[in-house]
């Protein structure tokens, strides 16, 4: 299986009687599924059918919809929507009484929203619930198209993320063989910062003695560290052939790596183990880039 991105772009047309259109829908990362529709004035009807269509298929997202429909004949009369008209009038009679303001011509108010409709008497309900279920019906292979889209702009991450995830294990099994991680190293190491403090502070009490000794065993070993980034590869090649939308998982992941990173440059006692946790965390802070744009 391959992971599927956010970004993405697909147009279609459809056509019905005398009505033809084009759809285009735009996806972009979000946090979650944001979906905005720009639909033309008389096809209200149809935006919650095309919002649940696009939450069938995807779960996350910024999407903007965009419907373009003309029609080449028609019976449509202009008519005058009386309670639009009464509304508009009054919100100019209330400006005119704020601010010193031209009142607008008949024709400017004629063109805003909602004063003049369009009614096409020419069309029966039959006809419309046909139209509407022929656009519902081509908005599926709009989405159909923008899923492919998706999901090879998904591939190509796919395989970014499955690099930095070898470079991860190298670099983490690197930091396993370093001289700084081996169990004589460190034990010399604790030794000589215990025979410092004891050298500092001869007369120190055995209670503090031991929580010395024990902060300095946190400290010093950095195994732990280079197993949990071990374990946290290994999580995020299943993650990479998983079949549904893992961007947040994987996400996490990245947060939980860079966490072991800095955490290992912190002990490093030597400068070969820097430089593999800096190495580590310019790995990881790319691959978190490009789990950014994961579904």
């Amino acid at each position: 299986m391959t992971l599927c991105s956010m970004t993405g772009f697909a147009r279609a047309g459809g056509s019905f009687g005398d009505y033809s259109w084009n759809w285009e829908i735009k996806s972009v990362n979000g946090k979650g599924l944001d979906i905005r529709c720009r639909f033309p004035a008389g096809l209200e009807s149809i935006e919650q059918p095309a919002r649940s269509l696009i939450k069938e298929n995807f779960a996350r997202g910024n999407f903007q919809v965009g419907l373009h429909i003309t029609r080449q004949s028609s019976g449509a009369n202009l008519t005058l929507n009386e309670e639009a008209l009464k509304k508009v009038l009054a919100v100019l009679d209330e400006l005119s009484k704020r601010m010193e303001t031209s009142a607008p011509s008949p024709v400017e108010v004629l063109t805003m929203r909602g004063v003049l409709e369009t009614v096409d008497e020419s069309v029966t309900d039959e006809e419309i619930a046909l139209r509407d279920s022929a656009l519902l019906e081509s908005l599926k292979v709009v989405l159909k198209n923008l899923k492919i889209t998706r999901q090879k702009e998904g591939a190509h991450l796919q395989s970014i993320l499955g690099a930095a995830v070898s470079d991860i294990k190298r670099l983490s099994k690197s930091a396993r063989k370093s001289e700084g991680a081996q169990a004589e190293t460190i034990r010399d190491r604790l030794k000589a910062q215990i025979d410092e403090i004891l050298g500092a502070a001869p007369s120190l009490p055995e209670e503090r003695l031991t929580q010395e000794v024990a902060l300095l065993m946190v400290k010093a070993d950095i195994r732990e560290e280079i197993d949990r980034l071990d374990a946290h590869a290994l999580a995020m090649n299943d993650l990479l052939i998983s079949s549904k939308p893992v961007g947040r998982q994987l996400d996490f992941l990245m947060q939980e790596l860079n966490r072991e990173a800095n955490t290992l440059c912190s002990k490093a006692a030597d400068v070969a183990l820097t430089r593999i946790g800096l190495d580590l965390k310019a790995v990881i802070d790319q691959a978190r880039e490009q789990v950014q744009n994961i579904e």
